[in-house]
């Protein structure tokens, strides 16, 4: 009698400036279990951000892989930036080897709104994806692929303001919803004309914040939506590999 090999089931994390969420997700993005979070904590450097995640791990039962979603640069699962956390703690601290340590499991890392693009886009043509929070995420894909990760955010969009000073939850708060809306009418024509997109996925605390009328092209999408690119992420793998040897988790 062959054995089966497990299904995968995606333990998928999604790290923001004001809370971490983490949910279980089936091969499919669909959610096993309901979604748990806890405040970002802070400092939020690298020791305080694991020990949340594990507090968050812990209920949540049956996984064999994990996905992070990281607000920040990231290549190979290594934390390069982290411009809203605790940004010089951050430096290459390899964030996915931690985690398969202290979780037991394989781990991948990407930026937060690579894994919301994973999560939410058609797959057919070239799909922009913008997450509009503590700071300014952005995603590129084409048929449903990643390209190279852009760090929008930390680029110029005034003489003296970068997007995440122009549009994030600071400037939000300090200019206020009207004129944040029309900063952000401005920074969605200039995407529109630097990127030629088929479509356009926005997303965020603050999506639900914009007041003027969106092209047909435009799509606003939740969080939880975002959070499914955990499974995505594994895509390539049909069955989950062995895991590597877990540590108790306290």
């Amino acid at each position: 009698m062959n054995e089966t090999s497990p299904q995968l089931k995606v333990l998928s994390i999604d790290i923001g400036g004001s809370h971490i969420k983490a949910t279980v997700l089936d091969q499919n993005g669909e959610l096993l279990m309901d979604y748990n979070k806890v405040e970002t904590p802070q400092p939020a450097n690298p020791d305080n951000i694991v020990k949340a995640i594990k507090k968050l791990a812990k209920p949540l039962t049956g996984y064999n892989k994990i996905s992070v979603g990281f607000p920040g640069y990231v290549r190979d699962s290594i934390v390069k930036t982290a411009p809203n956390l605790d940004n010089e703690a951050w430096a290459n601290y390899n964030l996915g080897k931690k985690l398969e340590e202290e979780l037991g499991y394989p781990a991948r890392v990407v930026n937060d709104a690579d894994m919301q693009g994973l999560g939410v886009v058609s797959g057919k043509g070239l799909e922009l994806v913008l997450t509009l929070g503590t700071g300014f995420g952005t995603a590129l894909l084409l048929d449903g692929k990643l390209l190279p990760h852009l760090e929008i955010g930390q680029s110029p969009i005034t003489r003296h303001n970068s997007y995440d000073a122009y549009i994030g939850d600071k400037a939000f708060d300090l200019e206020g919803k009207k004129k944040w809306n029309i900063r952000m009418e401005k920074v969605l024509k200039v995407l529109k004309t630097l990127f030629n997109y088929d479509y356009l996925y926005i997303g965020g605390g603050n999506a639900r914040e914009l007041t003027f009328k969106l092209d047909k092209n435009v799509k606003l999408v939740t969080n939880q939506d975002g959070i499914k690119g955990g499974a995505r992420l594994w895509a390539d793998e049909k069955t989950p590999t062995p895991v590597v040897p877990s540590s108790t988790i306290k």
